[in-house]
């Protein structure tokens, strides 16, 4: 199984520079899932711990609040979903819902990890790429903030 998802996960930007040797050994802990739309992939605060490229589809992350659903963030195919499953013990931050059908590439944290451990290098590749990603989901919410507070905050004198 893992090697007919190879082809499909050297098409997706994370693996981008990726070694060969990476590569493969990446494929070989993915698993293709789906999720039909209005589908709610995971709770904020669910423990366990799957690491998700997307292929297809569109995926809101959202905060449960009293009485609403406040969206964080849309992802598209070609992004990634929950880097919380590579640290140990993390829940979940958000609930992530499916907008639309989902196909994604699932890799399980713990085998990520126990990978990580059996080769430091791919490790390092790894988690070198998902810093990229922790730092742009940084920027993008900074300035949807920006978006929502900035005239506020001009008219306080901020």
């Amino acid at each position: 199984m893992s090697e007919s998802l190879l082809p499909v996960l050297q098409k997706h930007p994370f693996v981008a520079g990726f070694r060969s040797e990476h590569a493969e050994r990446l494929a070989a802990l993915a698993k293709q899932v789906h999720f039909d739309g209005g589908q709610i992939i995971f709770h904020e605060g669910d423990a366990y711990s799957v690491f998700y490229l997307l292929g297809e589809g569109m995926v809101a992350l959202e905060l449960e609040m009293p009485g609403t659903v406040l969206r964080v963030q849309t992802l598209f195919a070609g992004d990634e979903l929950d880097w919380s499953a590579v640290l140990p013990n993390a829940g979940k931050h958000f609930q992530a819902r499916a907008l639309a059908p989902v196909t994604a590439l699932a890799f399980e944290g713990e085998q990520l990890l126990a990978a990580f451990k059996a080769d430091p290098e791919f490790g390092m590749a790894f988690m070198l790429r998902l810093m990229g990603v922790v730092s742009e989901r940084l920027r993008a919410t900074r300035v949807q903030l920006l978006d929502m507070y900035l005239p506020e905050a001009r008219r306080a004198g901020t």
